[in-house]
């Protein structure tokens, strides 16, 4: 690689860092003549990272998908009519190539993929590095291209797949790659990332939030699960995981979203915020977690910003069955329990009904720019019910009950003692959309479910009648194609 291309790229690199492991030396200087030093590594696979926090991705793509997924409206300021419309096209399904929001999220992985790219390449070479770290640094890589690769494959189908940096020379210009092929390298990745990566339990207070063995493993379980091509090894991996000391019964759902508990023991993997205002709320610099600024009810002046987004439909609130604790924890309604000594008014939304879960006391964030919360992606519940669904699917129905229930039993609800393999898979959905809610799955199960069949039966029976098969991957936008004479469009748009 051309060092004059490396200084380029390694610039970019200079953008502010979470604290802790995200805190780094300047890298404008590294080219591809220069000897890394273990520094110099750590610090570009911390610059890996960071491209999950932006807003093309978890601090505000990957929560819209909740909407696009049917459980909310976007809500927002609804004297508009251009607030949030590329996410109000999309979960539509009227949406065209000229949408923001699927361009936000097709480009939003690829400055990590890069960066992943970079650290593969570079790092594999070092021999003055210790042989552990080496091998931390590199399974961190493997595990967040995997996962960057993984909300590629799973919203757009085929898309161009590179594993090293590209040479001036070669050109940009690649063809979308078929997704058995990407799943592939998925595949092959977090299986390199959970032979390299050390276990959670193992990372020092200054590290925790890096990817870790676990994490890895239950983003290939659930690879697997979106495939349906490997139950057994579904499995496999989540009795790994639970073999490794996680227990939760011992853990408060609540806990996950608590902005004083970032990384706590339910938690495999977070995006890291640390609500700095040093920098531009919304540039990609900005570390401060855009939920509550965005959800807190319109109005109210609840939270720093208040923004009045995701209005939480009817439906989805008629899921909860009778005692299930998660409901006060995770929406706002009529008689709910306060928020800081405030009462809800449910005016404040067009449903009634806003989000609870994210939201951040002001005597923590005191303004719109100071959120600390991290965004949880894999956690110990999510593991479990994954087995649960494995279980159900190699007919072991029985055996299923088992998983399913700890989660329910925390929930405060009773037992699921059906045999029957139907009515436990339905049991198993519901239980993951409550358990999980607005927490940015809702949308990839429903599409991954009967090969999306169940995705088109949920739409159209809630309206929806636009919704297609194809629809169910959003569409490749036009400014890349306009740019790559290489790509196609997605069938249906």
């Amino acid at each position: 690689m051309k060092k004059n291309l490396y200084i380029l790229v390694l610039a970019a690199l200079t953008m502010t860092a979470c604290e802790k492991f995200l805190d780094k030396a300047p890298l404008d200087a590294i080219g591809s003549d220069t000897e890394l030093n273990e520094t110099d590594a750590v610090a570009l696979v911390n610059a890996a990272y960071q491209p999950l926090q932006w807003p093309k991705l978890y601090n505000m793509r990957m929560w819209t998908i909740d909407v696009i997924a049917g459980d909310s409206e976007v809500g927002g300021d609804m004297s508009s009519a251009t607030d949030g419309i590329e996410t109000k096209d999309l979960a539509s399904f009227i949406a065209t190539s000229v949408n923001e929001g699927a361009l936000d999220l097709w480009r939003g992985p690829n400055p990590g993929i890069l960066r992943c790219n970079i650290v593969i390449d570079r790092v594999t070479k070092m021999d003055n590095i210790d042989p552990a770290l080496k091998n931390r640094v590199l399974g961190e890589a493997y595990f967040l291209r995997a996962h960057y690769y993984f909300i590629l494959v799973r919203i757009f189908g085929d898309v161009p797949l590179r594993t090293v940096p590209v040479e001036p020379e070669e050109g940009l210009y690649i063809a979308r790659t078929p997704k058995a092929q990407v799943y592939a390298q998925i595949i092959a990745d977090c299986e390199a990332a959970i032979n390299m990566l050390p276990p959670k339990s193992e990372y020092s207070s200054t590290d925790l939030g890096r990817a870790c063995k676990e994490a890895a493993m239950a983003m290939l379980a659930k690879v697997h699960l979106t495939l349906g091509d490997n139950y057994g090894e579904v499995l496999r991996l989540c009795e790994g995981i639970e073999a490794m000391g996680y227990d939760l019964s011992t853990m408060n759902y609540e806990d996950n979203f608590d902005a004083t508990i970032n990384n706590g023991a339910e938690s495999l993997f977070e995006v890291q915020y640390t609500g700095a205002t040093t920098y531009d709320f919304w540039g990609n610099n900005n570390q401060a977690s855009w939920r509550s600024t965005f959800m807190g009810p319109r109005g109210s002046d609840w939270v720093g910003g208040s923004w009045g987004w995701q209005h939480v439909k009817q439906e989805f609130v008629n899921q909860y069955e009778t005692g299930d604790t998660r409901k006060d924890v995770t929406i706002l309604y009529s008689g709910c329990p306060p928020f800081d000594g405030m009462t809800y008014d449910p005016a404040w939304s067009s449903t009634g009904y806003n989000v609870r879960k994210f939201l951040v006391s002001k005597s923590i964030s005191l303004s719109h720019n100071t959120n600390p919360a991290n965004f949880v992606v894999y956690r110990f519940a999510d593991v479990l019910l994954m087995k649960a669904e494995a279980l159900n699917e190699l007919g072991r129905t029985n055996e299923a009950q088992a998983p399913l229930n700890i989660v329910r039993t925390r929930a405060g609800l009773g037992n699921i003692t059906t045999t029957d393999k139907a009515t436990m898979k339905e049991a198993i959905i519901h239980e993951r959309r409550v358990e999980l809610a607005f927490e940015g799955h809702r949308w990839f199960d429903l599409i991954r479910i009967d090969n999306g069949d169940y995705a088109i039966s949920f739409f159209h029976a809630n309206g929806k009648t636009n919704a297609t098969k194809d629809r169910l991957l959003f569409p490749v936008p036009q400014e890349e194609l306009d740019d790559n004479p290489l790509f196609v469009q997605n069938s249906g748009y």
